[in-house]
């Protein structure tokens, strides 16, 4: 099974510290199982005058001498298996991330976030018992079962214990259904739980337009139904956990009487003495944790399969994206030139619709390209292809003469800096967001950058300035203060190329054109690619390429583009129009 494989990968690792909690763990079951022998002893001796005060305590202190032992062995158990569990646990987590945030946004978007959040968190800790307490209790039912066993048939007697274990022969059977059922109910419970914490997370997200619209009442019902689903699911565990062990009592105590009907009658004839008799019912009492542990064992392992299978499956997620054959190393800085050949492009979740269609375009470095389209046309598609978010036959795109597949992965994104539509912002302090991905994170260099974004002013205005903390997605803060602050966070890394999507959107026109106005001198001698709605934000550009539909409608400056009376200059009109009309309001409304 993949499940155990990978496993295996992880608890080889630690194979030492399982070799030393196994052994400590043998000491402490074989030690445990004198006590019964020793107790018989002073019975017998104490019923036939044969041992003395001396011989009494002689036997005590034996006693005494086996619980510091199992004690000391205890603790190194504990330690060592324990340990190694939470280490894997670690290990596995880390990798776990690693692995996600290789994947491409196409896996994301078909994978929920509280779905990933619960394999993270309430699967990982399902495996972690499956490597350290199930592995105790494995071991340790198997021993002490072996060992009791063994004493209850050399020191007692044989027949005595095959009637004490014909009961618990029904156990093994019975464990093998229990084991399919739990297992099929704890994958049920776990996809609950996943079902659950989606619906918190995405209730949390959109917590503005749920009040915005009104909605509480439905998300609160809809939450309840989620809730009943995941209780349900939960309680089917729970009534076959809540099965196991009263029938696992009732078996060990059906064993407890037949060992006192048969063993009084073997005491009675002589065939075992009083002490032995004592001793067997100790023994029979140390086989009850064995075949408890059983039934927990089977549990533990069903539900930590199920979780290693729901964790494989992101594991079985291969990145889409990486480096491959092609790629040549010695490529790690980049100056700008952008070349893109009769590019075609579709989704991979809609592979037979088109999202550019044949878009050629050169931009020299140094030089501003504009896109500009309606909504739907593709526009933001450049910035990802370019960024190899997705990938593209080759040849369709090359910068600086290479096609993208020759660059490595990491230097083609150190080399471009972006941004995205979402203007993401981390639940951290301004100064940390704005100097993300920068290896420059001093107060100066980030207030510069701010200045830049014209985005400083208002962060002196708050309270604790640049400390102050924007929230889970920068809810804290408005839409055009996240968008300037994601503007400079790009201007922080200061890459040969630069990608806006539009990122002035939120912005009035006046800072509009005092941001263009700093990135037309910052960005002197390097490549920025600007998508945007407003003509007002690109008529500078060196180029400007207008979309409609995927398609290349349009192509030149913008008095070439005024001058040929089509889309753009459709566009323009209208935006100019709006604009009158809103300044003529605007008066109006002063007036």
């Amino acid at each position: 099974m993949k499940e155990l494989k990978l496993a295996w990968r992880y608890v080889r690792r630690h194979w030492w510290q399982y070799i030393l909690g196994i052994l400590a763990l043998f000491i402490v079951d074989e030690v445990n199982t004198y006590v019964p022998r020793f107790t018989g002893k002073i019975t017998n001796g104490l019923d036939q005058h044969t041992l003395d005060m001396g011989g009494v305590m002689g036997l005590v202190w034996k006693i005494v001498l086996i619980g510091v032992i199992i004690a000391v062995g205890r603790f190194a158990w504990r330690f060592f298996l324990f340990g190694s569990a939470r280490s894997i646990e670690k290990e596995l987590r880390s990798d776990l991330f690693a692995h996600l945030s290789s994947l491409s946004p196409h896996y994301y978007n078909e994978h929920k976030t509280g779905d990933l959040m619960a394999r993270f968190i309430n699967d990982l800790q399902a495996v972690r018992t499956l490597v350290g307490m199930n592995v105790i209790s494995a071991f340790d039912a198997t021993v002490m079962l072996l060992l009791v066993l063994w004493q209850m048939m050399t020191y007692v007697s044989p027949k005595l214990t095959g009637v004490a274990v014909l009961p618990l022969i029904l156990i093994i059977f019975g464990d093998y259904f229990y084991g399919k059922v739990m297992h099929k109910r704890f994958l049920a419970k776990q996809q609950a739980f996943s079902t659950l914490t989606d619906q918190v997370q995405e209730t949390v997200s959109g917590i503005r337009v749920i009040k915005s619209f009104v909605q509480e009442r439905k998300e609160l019902y809809a939450f309840a139904k989620t809730t009943l689903f995941t209780k349900e699911k939960n309680l089917g565990v729970v009534r076959l956990q809540a099965l196991v062990m009263p029938l696992l009592d009732l078996i060990v105590g059906i064993a407890s009487l037949l060992t006192l009907a048969y063993g009084g009658y073997l005491a009675i004839y002589g065939e075992i003495n009083i002490g032995q008799f004592i001793s067997f019912n100790s023994y029979v009492t140390m086989l009850v944790w064995p075949m408890m542990a059983v039934g927990e064992c089977i549990t533990s392992v069903s539900q930590g399969l199920a979780s290693l299978r729901r964790i494989q499956e992101i594991f079985d997620a291969k990145p889409e994206i990486v480096d491959g054959d092609m790629v040549n190393p010695s490529i790690q800085m980049l100056k700008g030139d952008i070349d893109i050949e009769h590019l075609s492009f579709a989704y991979p979740d809609q592979p037979t619709v088109p999202v550019l269609e044949d878009v050629s375009v050169h931009v020299k470095a140094g030089e501003t390209l504009a896109v500009l389209g309606r909504t739907g046309s593709g526009k933001s598609t450049l910035p990802s292809l370019l960024m190899r978010l997705y990938d593209v036959p080759d040849g369709m795109i090359t910068i600086d003469g290479h096609n993208l597949r020759e660059i490595p992965l990491a230097a083609l994104r150190r080399n471009i800096a972006c941004v995205p539509q979402d203007n993401f912002l981390f639940s951290d302090t301004l100064q940390n967001n704005i100097a993300f991905g920068s290896d420059n994170k001093s107060l100066e260099a980030v207030q510069e950058a701010a200045k830049n974004a014209c985005i400083h002013d208002n962060i002196m205005e708050f309270p604790k300035q640049y400390q102050t903390l924007v929230g889970e997605r920068g809810v804290t803060i408005s839409g055009g203060q996240k968008q300037r602050s994601s503007i400079a966070r790009a201007l922080m890394k200061d890459a040969p190329i630069l990608l806006l999507d539009d990122a002035l959107s939120a912005v009035d026109t006046d800072t509009e054109r005092q941001i263009l106005d700093n990135l037309h001198r910052l960005r002197r001698g390097r490549t920025t690619i600007i998508v945007a709605h407003r003509i007002s934000t690109i008529q500078d550009a060196d180029h400007i390429l207008v979309l409609d539909e995927g398609k290349v409608e349009e192509y030149g400056t913008h008095e070439e583009l005024l001058n040929n009376g089509k889309l753009y200059a459709s566009l323009y009109r209208k935006q100019q129009l709006e604009k009158e009309l809103h300044e003529e309001g605007g008066a109006a409304h002063a007036e």
